[in-house]
Order: C-alpha cells, then sequence, then structure tokens
C-alpha cells in the first residue's frame, strides 16, 4: 500500500498579529507620509528648490483622499462642531489673504500650501485617529523616524559629511539636506517630546517595558539634536519637556528629569558632542541682545520688516506669499543679502531670506489681523481645550499618554514658531502636530467603534 506524506504546513502570521495588522490599517497613509519624509527630496537633498514637491507631500495628498472616503463610508458626523467651526474659519481667512495678493499665481500656490498645512491634513488625521490605540501607533512611527533621522546626523557628524557650520561639514541634518537644516532638528525634537510624554505616563497605562524604553529613546535622541546646532529647536525642546513634567507632577518630573539628565551626560559627552562649536553654540543663546551674530541680526531685520508691512496693511496685511516683494523696501539696511548653506551633498549656495523666521510675524504681515483672528486664534484655542481634558483625565490613566504628547507637540510647535515658520520638506510634520492635537483637544469620544463598523 503506497505511503502518502502530508504537505507542510504553510507559514502564516500568528492571529494577534494579523489582527493587529487590520485593527490599523486605517492608519496606514499616515505611516506612509511618516516613512516618505525619510527620502530625500528630488534630485537629491541638496537641490535647488527642494523645499516643494516632495513624496511626502504627494502622499499627504493621499492622505486626505483617504480620509474622505473614510468619512464617506462611515455615514457618520466626522467632527464635532467645534472642530469643525474652528477649522472653517481658518480655512476662510487663507482664502481671504489670497484674495488681496498682488500675484495671482504666487497667492495661489501659497494657498494651496496653507490649506494642506493647517486645514486639511490635519484634519485627515484627526478624523483617522479614532482612539489612543491609533495615536500609540502613530507616535511610536514618529519617534522612530526620529530614531532614523538621529542617525544619519550623528553620522553626518562623525564624517564631516554634514551641512557646513563654521567652515567644517558637521551639521547633522538627516536626510533633509543643508536646504532645510531645521528639518532633522523637527523630527528629532518631536521624538524627544512623545518619547518623554510616554515616559512620564503612569505605569499601569504603558507597561512596565515601554517607559524605560521610551526615556531611552529620548536620552538617545538628545544627541543628534545637540549636533543640529539649532538653536530654536533647543529652546523649544527645553520648554516644552519642562512643562510636560510640571504637568506630570511633581515627583515623578524629578525622577524623570534625574534619569534624563544622567542618559544626556552619558550620551552626549560620552559620544565627544561636547566641543568648543557646540558650547559656543549655546552661549550664543544669551547674547542675542548683545554681541549678535549676522543670522540674529538678520532676523531681527526681517522681524522689523514684517512689522512694518502689518502696519502698512493692518487689518489684511500685504496678501499671501507677498512678504519677498515687500522685504526691501521695509527692511533696515543692515540686513544681508541671504544665508551660506553648503555640504549635505550640495555645493556653495546663497539661499536668499524669503520669510521673517517667525510664524507669527509671517501671518500678521501676509494675513493681519484676519490672519491672526483665525490662524492663531484657532492654535491657542487647540492648546486650551488640550489642557483643559488634561486636567479632566487626570484620574483615568488610560488616556494620560496620549494627552501629554499631543499637548507637548503642539506646545513645542507654538515656542518654535517664535523662531521660524513653514517651509522645507518638513513642513507636513506641522500638519500632523497638528492633527493629534486637534484629535485630543477637538475629537470625539467614544465613537471609535461606531466608526469602525
Amino acid at each position: 500500500m503506497a505511503q502518502t506524506t502530508a504537505a507542510p504546513p504553510r507559514a502564516t502570521a500568528p492571529p494577534a498579529l494579523t489582527a493587529a495588522v487590520r485593527r490599523h490599517v486605517h492608519l496606514l497613509p499616515l505611516l506612509a507620509v511618516l516613512a516618505l519624509l525619510a527620502v530625500p527630496p528630488p534630485g537629491g537633498a541638496g537641490a535647488e528648490g527642494s523645499g516643494t514637491g516632495t513624496l511626502a507631500d504627494a502622499a499627504s495628498g493621499l492622505l486626505v483622499l483617504w480620509a474622505l472616503g473614510s468619512s464617506l463610508r462611515s455615514r457618520a458626523r466626522p467632527l464635532t462642531p467645534l472642530a469643525a467651526g474652528l477649522f472653517a474659519v481658518a480655512a476662510a481667512g487663507i482664502a481671504v489673504a489670497a484674495t488681496g495678493a498682488a500675484d495671482p499665481g504666487e497667492a495661489l500656490a501659497g494657498m494651496a500650501r496653507y490649506l494642506q498645512i493647517f486645514v486639511l491634513v490635519p484634519v485627515s488625521v484627526l478624523l483617522l485617529v479614532r482612539d489612543r490605540r491609533d495615536f500609540t501607533v502613530v507616535a511610536a512611527a514618529l519617534v522612530a523616524l526620529a530614531l532614523f533621522e538621529g542617525a544619519v546626523g550623528v553620522h553626518q557628524y562623525l564624517t564631516a559629511t554634514g551641512a557646513s557650520y563654521m567652515g567644517e561639514d558637521i551639521r547633522a541634518v538627516g536626510t533633509f539636506g543643508a536646504s532645510d537644516i531645521m528639518g532633522m532638528a523637527t523630527v528629532v525634537a518631536y521624538g524627544v517630546v512623545a518619547a518623554v510624554a510616554f515616559a512620564l505616563a503612569p505605569a499601569d497605562e504603558t507597561g512596565r517595558a515601554q517607559r524605560p524604553a521610551a526615556l531611552v529613546c529620548a536620552g538617545l535622541l538628545l544627541l543628534p539634536l545637540a549636533l543640529s546646532f539649532s538653536r530654536g529647536a533647543w529652546i523649544a525642546t527645553a520648554v516644552t519637556c519642562v512643562t510636560l513634567l510640571l504637568l506630570a507632577g511633581v515627583r515623578r518630573a524629578l525622577r524623570v528629569a534625574v534619569t534624563g539628565v544622567a542618559l544626556a551626560v552619558v550620551v552626549v559627552g560620552g559620544a565627544g558632542a561636547g566641543t568648543a562649536l557646540l558650547q559656543e553654540r549655546l552661549s550664543s543663546i544669551t547674547q542675542v541682545a548683545d554681541a549678535p551674530d549676522q543670522s540674529v541680526t538678520d532676523r531681527y531685520t526681517l522681524w522689523s520688516a514684517a512689522a512694518g508691512m502689518w502696519r502698512e496693511s493692518p487689518l489684511t496685511g500685504v496678501g499671501l506669499k507677498g512678504f519677498p516683494a515687500h522685504r526691501d523696501s521695509h527692511a533696515p539696511l543692515a540686513l544681508s543679502s541671504g544665508s551660506d548653506t553648503a555640504g549635505a551633498g550640495a555645493a556653495f549656495r546663497r539661499q536668499p531670506l524669503l520669510s521673517p523666521h517667525n510664524m507669527y510675524l509671517l501671518v500678521l504681515s501676509e494675513q493681519g489681523l484676519v490672519g491672526v483672528c483665525t490662524l492663531v486664534a484657532g492654535w491657542a484655542t487647540l492648546l486650551v481645550c488640550g489642557l483643559r481634558r488634561l486636567y479632566a483625565v487626570a484620574g483615568a490613566p488610560g488616556d494620560r499618554a496620549c494627552g501629554l504628547a499631543a499637548t507637548g507637540l503642539l506646545l513645542w510647535l507654538l515656542v518654535d514658531f517664535f523662531y521660524g515658520d513653514i517651509g522645507g520638506p518638513s513642513t507636513v510634520l506641522t500638519a500632523f502636530a497638528l492633527g493629534l492635537a486637534a484629535w485630543w483637544a477637538l475629537g470625539r469620544r467614544g465613537g471609535g467603534e461606531a466608526a469602525r463598523r
């Protein structure tokens, strides 16, 4: 009698893993945008004009369509009245600013960019993130992106293949290149804030292994953040982390602060990052009034030019994308012709100064009081509502980590806006921070199961 051998069983994924993938499949567009941020812009990281038209920008458009389709399939009211009103007012203010611009083509391009960053993508993030498990997945992806970019930045510093700084190619810029020196610093700072938020969460919320892992990630990310030589990112990260420590409680704040300082000393000091250049950059923060360098002088003159534009058109400003055209007629003579960029695969280039490097003054100069009342007031509303809900869930540990992370990301953004504005391949992260903050502050509660059905 012939014997038959049974075919070997096919390898299948564990049921728990399969269920987890199905559970988070709606987040794939969000995760794809974050992953594509690590891809250098077309033509290389140092290509001229690499600040727009990136793969992440294209994927963010697909993200908006995906979120719209998901909302139509769910047949439910996707936004709370406050959220819908807040983003509708922001869109109306952007449209008004576009109509007042002198160049219609530039105004339309600016309106599309502003709607993408401040309305469409944040609303899409708000719609797709359904509960705290979804939020945790997105936050973990953000930390993973920060670790990757940070590792690239540290390698650039150690091998002298980064952007040019003080005559040496040692500035860590990650895959963003010399044309967007704030890109890696922004990504890494977001990773630090998210990791610190989850490290501060109660133990029964994040598990015994997740808190130390988050703290280690935060400590590791401090090294590339330091090597970015970005004073604005340093200040925003320090202010945000101190605020999160205070929100988490004094005792926990002291424990985490001591551990974090120890990790920072071991990682930063052990890697040799405490160089004279780094110390000089750190000390220059306190010298911006007494003996400012040329970059600080340029920033002051650009701020003065923005204020002059607003005084000329206080209600609606000079229109979207109008700052470069009106800059020279309002800027003092101390303004230089541009900033030097080189290194990280790019040749030396004189980059023109086309914005005031202050988001609030950019809105004020180009959109006037209309923009301040629609955009800036909306950001303040998100922060107030987020803090209120954070205090409301003080006794519910299940939401504490998400609340700290969302509030921290928004706070970092609002502090950094005093030293920078939108622009470059990393700009889409601004929309992600606003979307996660909006989910926490304005999102519906208890509607996750209905949306999944």
